[in-house]
Formats: structure tokens, sequence, C-alpha cells
């Protein structure tokens, strides 16, 4: 009787062959619907403006073309931000803290988590009650604003005020002072030319002490302006 002969490979399982079928039909659809789709370049275009909307972009300029297999440049003038590492931002307000010390106007810097505050006292910026800056300080906040529109980060710009009550014809209560302030502030920074877009301005009146106002250095610590940096995600 003749022997069988071995066989030289293993039979493949059943399922194998009905999951190849399988992934070849899958295969065939894909390119089915692939081959009956169209590109919509209007389409593509909005989902990339969306994406960089998200990212705190503003607009694409883009050329119409038909898209042959190549890259498409895009423009992208005002895409948000241009990163800065936390130590250049802080190295940049301590820059601004050493000019205001120099000057006899006292600042601090206080760090958060998603943004760094650079808190300015106002007794030197501002006369009492008056949301106008005194002249010889102009200068001052517009050099301030120069070193900070280095940064190409939004701002915003807070009023606060201690807790002696004021009353006139222009301001009811050291609510108005603190947001006027604030406002006096944010129109120097346009006028030194930073984006109106990154800028925002906050009154916050007596409401946000960071010392007593049971002293007069406590009261003086609390009449400030704060610049708030907001940082990249």
């Amino acid at each position: 009787m003749a022997r069988k002969k071995k066989e030289e490979c293993k039979a493949p399982p059943a399922w194998l062959t009905s999951f190849g079928d399988l992934m070849s039909l899958l295969l065939t659809f894909f390119i089915l619907l692939y081959s009956m789709s169209t590109i919509s370049l209007e389409k593509f275009y909005q989902a990339i403006k969306g994406i960089i909307q998200a990212f705190g972009g503003h607009y694409v300029i883009h050329e119409e073309r038909v898209i042959q297999g190549k890259r498409i440049p895009l423009d992208f003038p005002d895409m948000y931000p241009k990163m800065k590492t936390r130590r250049a931002i802080e190295q940049k307000l301590q820059e601004i803290h050493q000019m205001l010390k120099k000057m006899g106007v006292k600042s601090e810097i206080a760090k958060y988590g998603t943004s760094i505050r650079l808190r300015i006292n106002t007794d030197k910026l501002f006369p009492p009650g008056s949301e106008k800056p005194y002249k010889e300080t102009i200068p001052l906040i517009m050099e301030m604003c120069k070193k900070l529109k280095e940064l190409e980060l939004p701002i915003t710009i807070e009023g606060h005020t201690d807790n002696v009550p004021i009353r006139s014809k222009i301001f009811p209560s050291n609510w108005e002072l603190s947001a006027a302030r604030a406002v006096s502030v944010l129109r120097l920074f346009i006028q030194c030319g930073y984006d109106p877009r990154k800028l925002s301005a906050a009154g916050c009146g007596p409401y946000r002490p960071i010392a007593p106002n049971t002293t007069p250095e406590g009261r003086a610590k609390n009449r400030r302006i704060e610049i708030v940096i907001h940082l990249p995600g």
C-alpha cells in the first residue's frame, strides 16, 4: 500500500478565507464610493477656515485653483498666537517692572495658571478721582505698550480702587472710575499700535482687593491697574 505524502503547508483555517473575502469587498466598496465622490473646493476651504478660527485665526486667503496633487499655499496673516515661551514673557514683564521702578512707580508681577498679571499702582499715574493720566506718565504707558506689543498676546486691562467712596458728577462710584481708568489705558495702547482685537478692559471697583482696606498702605496697594496677559494654551 502506498504511503500518503505529507502536506508541505497546513491548510489555512476556514474563517480566514471568509475574512479575506470580506476585506476585499470592503476595499471595493470604498473604492466605489471614492470614484463617485467629488471634491468641493468651497467646502474644503470652509473646513480649513473653521480649523484656523478654532485655534484663534481670523481668516484665510486662498487662490481659486483646481487641486492637482500639489500643495496649495495658505496665508495665515493673523494666526494666533505666535508661540512664546512663558520664560520669555516673564522676562519681558521683568523689563517693564524695572522700568516702572526707575520711574518711582510701584508694581509687582503675579503669576497664575493661564495668565500673568502686572499690577501697577495708580497713585503716580492718575490724579485722585480722575480717569485721565498725568501728562508726564503718558510716555511711560506708551513705552510699556511697546514692550508688551512684542509679545503679540491678548491682554485685559483692569481698573481697581480702594473702598473709600467717591461721589462726583462724572463718577457716581468707584466702579465707574475704575472702568474709566482701564479704558484710558486701553486707548493709549491703541494709539501705540496694539491690535484692538487683542485688547479688552474691565472695571472692578473696590471688590477685588489684594490688601486690607483698613490701613493707608493697604488702600494704596488696592488702587491699581492690572494688565492681564493671557498665555497661549
